[in-house]
């Protein structure tokens, strides 16, 4: 009964009460993932390394010139958009702005982390793509020069793209939006809660199977070699996980349905502090995390505070005995 009633007062934690409070707790992840965000767009504007490319490597790289299966527009839809729904359809139901709001900035730091790493990397390497030779002599008249190097007399943004084929950049967001969302499945129904209940497997499947038929889809394309890909889709799940295990438990914890500030505030509502010199008892997760400041703080400079309380009673006693 006692665990039923704080469950139903973190759910009066909604977002219309306690997000701004929140959001104000991660209020530097916040700033830094804008800062990502500026990193990444300065990162997709630089041009790449433009490797060395002679007559005899043509063989590899004269794939026809296709269009994308899944286009460039659609890969913040599904990488994206789509978990984020599935986020506020848990809310919906449990109404936990912790889950919410935890689920979102991992989400979105899992993309865009992988996003800058991915852009950094195609940058330096500059490897090219399997169809860099229509990109660069898209009349099929190829020149080189003195040194067997490529002379381009293709358009230039084409010939830019040309020279960012590792990692594969669709399939590295793929598997950074989806993998999160698969490992968010994975916790909210309790996948490996020991029961047997092998079905569920399809679910956290799905999201997977789509990311990887999207790398498929880069090497059918020719825009991607499979090495690509595959580093793109490593990538992308190392980099979701590490995001999604900062706010999560593992999915096969027991309590890997919650967020761990979920946990922390049901456990401070069962065992409030007393009330001090007038002072509210804790209540939600700001002041929790307030608290837990404080008293790193004062355990930092806990000799500093020893000191000062040793040099008070010494001043103490030299009084007495005066």
């Amino acid at each position: 009964m006692n665990s039923g009633m704080r469950e139903g007062q973190l759910c009066s934690h909604t977002l219309r009460s306690h997000g701004v409070a929140i959001a104000r707790i991660h209020m530097h992840d916040w700033l830094i993932f804008l800062l990502l965000v500026m990193i990444e767009v300065i990162l997709y504007l630089t041009h790449p390394f433009y490797r060395y490319v002679g007559k005899d490597m043509m063989s590899d790289l004269k794939y026809p010139f296709k269009d994308n299966t899944v286009p460039v527009w659609a890969v913040p839809l599904y990488a994206m958009l789509l978990p984020i729904a599935v986020f506020l359809f848990v809310y919906w139901r449990r109404r936990d702005i912790y889950d919410l709001h935890h689920a979102i900035l991992g989400l979105f730091y899992s993309v865009l982390i992988t996003a800058v790493i991915t852009d950094a990397i195609k940058n330096a390497v500059g490897r090219p793509r399997p169809n860099f030779f229509w990109r660069c002599f898209p009349d099929g008249k190829d020149v080189y020069d003195q040194l067997g190097n490529v002379i381009c007399h293709g358009d230039v943004n084409v010939i830019k793209e040309g020279h960012k084929s590792f990692p594969s950049g669709h399939t590295s967001w793929s598997f950074a939006g989806l993998g999160f969302l698969s490992l968010y499945l994975s916790g909210k129904i309790q996948v490996f809660d020991q029961r047997g209940h092998i079905a569920k497997l399809c679910i956290v499947f799905l999201p997977l199977l789509f990311a990887s038929l999207v790398g498929v889809s880069r090497v059918d394309d020719y825009w991607h070699h499979w090495q690509d890909v595959f580093a793109g889709g490593l990538l992308g799940l190392v980099v979701s996980t590490f995001c999604y295990l900062q706010f999560f438990p593992p999915p096969y914890h027991s309590q890997g349905w919650g967020p761990y500030a979920y946990f922390r505030v049901l456990e401070t509502l069962a065992n409030p502090p007393p009330p001090t010199n007038g002072m509210n008892v804790v209540q939600n997760e700001q002041d929790v995390e307030r608290q837990e400041v404080n008293d790193r703080n004062n355990d930092r400079f806990l000799g500093l505070s020893i000191d000062a309380n040793a040099r008070s009673t010494m001043q103490e006693t030299t009084t007495e005995g005066k």
